[in-house]
């Protein structure tokens, strides 16, 4: 989202996580379309609970944890590395980190885009959800860590592991642990993918990417890439082999 419109400028520096949210929530309230934050060093909840598709803020530094939790429509653009929990329990918007982010991104996540150019840490999009026409969506550009899709029940992963070198994982260990439902999609081979049992795997591109295209297409707009480039090559699919994850643990299969 771009917003040619007057902007209002906030200097965050040396101010209180509080005081900044307080001035952000109050000059959405005034009607202002497009704010940007400047020199902001680890403030907490910005844009927590904003409403408006038509609201950008835009975040000069690097925000704190749960940036955007609870958000309703807004665009987020971080123009540096983000930290943890971005996007949390988001029910609609976007948020687009032009860095590297830390980990629980997208934790309970129902809807909305969440876009990391770089790198991510832990536990992306635990606990995603959907609901009808309400598909969330996380793209990470580079790698992940461990428990990718951990307990995720609906929604959309992505990792494309750009500047990857030979040898690196695009993701950690616990792949989807407790996954029973969603799909994830990484720019990798099976073989390159750790086995388990749990997991329905299979090679994909062309038309069977269908669910995952728009998303590709959207993150290479934001960041000015090339989406045939990164479409370039062979996806695993990962899904779900059971809604009942656990089922066996106390219950006979």
């Amino acid at each position: 989202m771009d917003n040619d419109g007057p902007q209002q400028v906030i200097d965050a520096a040396g101010m209180h996580y509080r005081e900044l949210n307080r001035q952000v929530r109050q000059a959405v309230a005034s009607g202002q379309k497009h704010i940007v934050l400047e020199n902001v060093r680890g403030q907490r909840f910005i844009g927590d609970g904003l409403q408006g598709k038509d609201v950008l803020v835009d975040i000069h530094g690097v925000p704190g944890g749960d940036l955007a939790a609870f958000m309703d429509g807004p665009t987020v653009r971080v123009f540096g590395n983000g930290q943890d929990a971005a996007g949390n329990t988001m029910n609609d918007g976007r948020v687009i980190i032009h860095g590297h982010a830390g980990d629980a991104l997208g934790y309970g996540m129902r809807g909305g885009d969440l876009f990391v150019r770089g790198n991510a840490g832990y536990r992306v999009g635990i606990h995603m959800k959907a609901y009808k026409t309400q598909i969330p969506a996380i793209v990470i550009g580079g790698c992940a860590g461990d428990f990718l899709g951990e307990y995720m029940a609906g929604g959309l992963l992505i990792a494309l592991g750009l500047g990857r070198i030979p040898g690196q994982p695009i993701v950690g260990d616990y792949l989807a642990s407790g996954i029973h439902g969603g799909e994830i999609f990484l720019r990798a081979l099976p073989e390159e993918l750790p086995s388990l049992k749990y997991l329905a795997m299979e090679v994909v591109n062309g038309e069977a990417l269908k669910s995952a295209l728009p998303r590709i297409h959207d993150f290479a707009k934001v960041f000015a890439m090339d989406a045939q480039e990164l479409l370039a090559g062979s996806f695993t699919r990962i899904s779900p082999i059971s809604h009942r994850p656990f089922a066996a643990k106390y219950a006979p299969a």
